[in-house]
């Protein structure tokens, strides 16, 4: 309760007090009470004669004061029976004026209770719409920033993808280019192998034609070798033929003769004629000697007429 409500409050019981006060202390009866009289020395009653008319004046005069009194007294009770009455008056108006302004503060104390709960829930909301503010942006920046790694790595993909597609165009270039200058190397080499190849069947061919006539010309040789130390038999060997053997050295030297198909009496005599032979003729090149080391030849005894 504010200050000026309590003023209010003791003026008003003050007043009541002061007013029950008058009205207890005033006497409102339809008698007015005798006046003090001043204290007179009681003298003896002396037998005088009174006049009449004087004793009558003094009496109307003592009505009148005696009216005069209760007139005053009942103006003094009305004066304060007004007051009394303004004094209610006035304390029901301070009353109702008090409990205008208590309800008055009962409705400020609701409304501004009322303002409070507003502005805590205007706070409150404000305070969960800034956090749910601070969050979205919070998500926003996180989003934000999770799209731009994307992008960043997206980017970096892209560019690390084109840079994998032109290392494999150029992989696959460099393979083309290496393939086709291996298969040019290669059909170069398939040509010139071609041509060693055919050089070199030329060559073997030359060579081995060459051999050939080198063992035909010692086989001959051979031949003629054996037929001079063939002892010859027309009645038994006419006609006839033995195939040998021969394991040589390369100096000639007969190691072995192995008889084959042949008349018998043919080849013992073509086996004693080469071991009295002894050396046979071979040819000095290794490899021409290499294919007639072991030699094969058919012995048909030859007849002087």
């Amino acid at each position: 309760m504010s200050n000026k409500y309590l003023i209010a409050l003791l003026l008003s019981l003050l007043l009541h007090i002061i007013i029950a006060l008058v009205l207890g202390l005033g006497d409102f009866t339809s008698h007015p009470k005798p006046l003090p009289q001043p204290a007179v020395e009681v003298k003896p009653i002396e037998a005088v004669v009174i006049d009449k008319a004087k004793l009558q004046q003094q009496v109307d005069k003592l009505r009148k004061k005696k009216a005069a009194q209760k007139s005053a007294e009942e103006r003094r009770i009305k004066e304060l029976e007004r007051r009394a009455a303004e004094a209610r008056k006035v304390r029901k108006k301070e009353q109702d004026r008090i409990k205008r302004l208590e309800r008055e503060r009962k409705k400020k104390e609701k409304e501004k209770k009322k303002a409070e709960k507003a502005a805590k829930t205007a706070k409150a909301k404000a305070a969960a719409a800034e956090k749910e503010r601070k969050r979205k942006e919070a998500l926003k920046r996180k989003a934000d920033k999770a799209a731009a790694e994307a992008k960043a790595r997206r980017l970096k993909e892209e560019a690390a993808a084109k840079k994998a597609e032109e290392l494999r165009k150029k992989k696959i270039a460099e393979q083309k280019r290496k393939a086709q200058e291996a298969k040019e190397r290669a059909e170069q080499e398939r040509l010139l192998e071609q041509q060693l190849a055919e050089e070199m069947a030329k060559r073997q061919k030359a060579r081995r034609q060459q051999m050939m006539t080198e063992i035909q010309r010692y086989t001959a040789l051979i031949t003629q070798t054996i037929q001079r130390n063939l002892i010859t038999d027309r009645s038994t060997m006419a006609g006839k033929s033995c195939k040998l053997t021969i394991s040589l050295a390369p100096s000639g030297f007969v190691k072995s003769v192995a008889k084959g198909q042949g008349d018998r009496v043919v080849c013992d005599a073509a086996q004693k004629a080469i071991y009295k032979a002894g050396t046979l003729p071979v040819s000095k090149d290794p490899e021409v000697f290499k294919e007639m080391r072991i030699i094969s030849l058919t012995v048909v005894p030859e007849f002087n007429d």
